[in-house]
């Protein structure tokens, strides 16, 4: 594809394909890009929509904040149109709950995939399940009013969209612990700093930013960057020496694929 191709557009997002970088808009500013089990389906469905040519996702929110989290109506008794209140949903079965949530976490799940680098671009404010978004990315570039927050605690929820584990991962347990329940706002520095934020710069430089990364990580050929990320993404379930052996292996393969020899 060498223009910009429209592959979806619904319920809130829209999935983009220009050459080699896919781009998800969420296009509801008006609510500040508030999610909703409809919005996460089509996330879902874009993540399945993408060609084989994609090697970069892009992440952006339309307006002035990149997504406010849930949008509250699911609290509601009447919850969303054609769609089961949480309220309805709690007085099912564990199982059916269970169901139902792991559902709406593939919205954030195919964000990791070895095949694709996924990038968000986040400005304004960035709460919940808005937040667990931007962390299901590899990377995140964020303009300098970004406001992070993981609000599920104080609504007596817990943060379950998969946003706990790379939380930990990027700032360690006790700093997860501490943003989680107290529910406090991360601002740009301190993302920054704690490498919740690969890069920050100010809002009208952002898209820029993000075009400027994507054509960088494009410059590596793509198989190597898939092993890379794979050996990467590995490293917390394996040993030192489980991890040389792993880099050994990807290493064959590559200098076999190079040499024309490989399988």
């Amino acid at each position: 594809m060498t223009s910009l191709d429209s592959v979806l557009d619904k319920d809130g997002v829209r999935l983009t394909v220009e050459d080699a970088v896919a781009t998800v808009t969420l296009t509801n500013p008006d609510k500040r890009n508030a999610q909703s089990p409809a919005l996460w389906r089509a996330l879902a469905q874009a993540g399945r929509s993408l060609p084989g040519t994609a090697r970069i996702v892009v992440l952006r929110g339309e307006g002035k904040s990149f997504s406010a989290g849930l949008d509250r109506q699911a609290f509601t008794p009447e919850g969303f149109e054609g769609e089961p209140s949480f309220l309805d949903l709690a007085r099912g079965s564990d199982a059916e709950l269970d169901a139902v949530i792991a559902e709406y976490q593939e919205a954030f799940t195919w964000w990791r995939r070895s095949d694709v680098i996924t990038i968000a671009a986040v400005q304004g404010h960035a709460i919940g399940a808005g937040f667990q978004l931007a962390l299901a990315c590899d990377l995140r570039v964020v303009a300098q009013d970004v406001q992070f927050a993981m609000r599920e605690t104080s609504l007596g929820l817990v943060p379950d969209l998969t946003g706990t584990h790379p939380l930990v991962s990027l700032v360690g347990y006790a700093r997860a612990l501490e943003i989680c329940a107290t529910g406090r706002f991360v601002h740009a520095e301190e993302a920054e700093r704690t490498g919740l934020a690969n890069l920050v710069v100010p809002g009208d430089e952002l898209d820029d930013a993000v075009h400027d990364l994507a054509s960088a990580l494009l410059a590596a050929p793509r198989d190597a960057v898939i092993e890379t990320k794979a050996l990467l993404q590995g490293v917390h379930g394996r040993s030192y020496e489980e991890q040389r052996t792993a880099e050994r292996a990807a290493q064959a393969r590559r200098l076999q694929d190079l040499a024309g020899i490989g399988d």
